[in-house]
């Protein structure tokens, strides 16, 4: 897969320099799909960003993304009339909009988006994470069809997590393809 046809999808405030996506963007050329507000995300916004991405693409797409770009992920998937053109998903630590704490940096965003996702998908969660209760992310993998993969104590697996570049990352990533 060519590398520009992997979209890395990043959640509120978008994935700073020390984050695994930023560094797979410098160290494997994955495109990141740039929001007009990464501070005050608007579903409707962003879902429109996603699908002139997925429609402007040349060839299949895969899909990584983290926290709000994992709810990002679903509803587009629930929307769009073009998710032939994704090949799999990569969702990571998603953050639970649903969750009140949370709900109120996000408003507009809930609900989540709970249909079983029409290409395949994995979902890494964390057992500590902030964003979303553990039991949370399982359902939500539940939900969307998604394999559920556990990534234990990880907190929101993002930089504060010290994984640099996630190698363990690249190897879901990898296995996701080869399926």
């Amino acid at each position: 897969m060519v590398s520009s046809n992997i979209l890395l999808l990043p959640g509120w405030q978008n994935s700073g320099p020390g984050h695994w996506q930023s560094q797979w963007e410098t160290l494997h050329g994955y495109q990141r799909v740039e929001q007009h507000d990464w501070m005050r995300p608007l579903r409707g916004d962003w879902t429109a960003r996603l699908e002139e991405v997925v429609l402007d693409a040349d060839g299949p797409l895969v899909l990584v993304a983290h926290s709000l770009g994992c709810i990002l992920t679903a509803w587009w998937a629930a929307h769009s009339q073009h998710t032939a053109k994704v090949r799999g998903a990569l969702l990571v630590a998603p953050g639970d909009v649903e969750q009140p704490d949370v709900a109120g940096y996000l408003p507009g965003w809930a609900p989540i988006a709970r249909q079983r996702m029409p290409f395949p998908a994995v979902l890494v969660g964390s057992r500590n994470d902030p964003y979303c209760r553990f039991d949370r992310a399982q359902g939500l993998a539940n939900d969307w069809g998604a394999r559920f993969m556990d990534h234990g104590e990880c907190g929101h697996i993002n930089a504060e997590s010290g994984l640099a570049d996630w190698p363990a990352g690249q190897i879901l990533l990898h296995n996701l393809l080869m399926d």
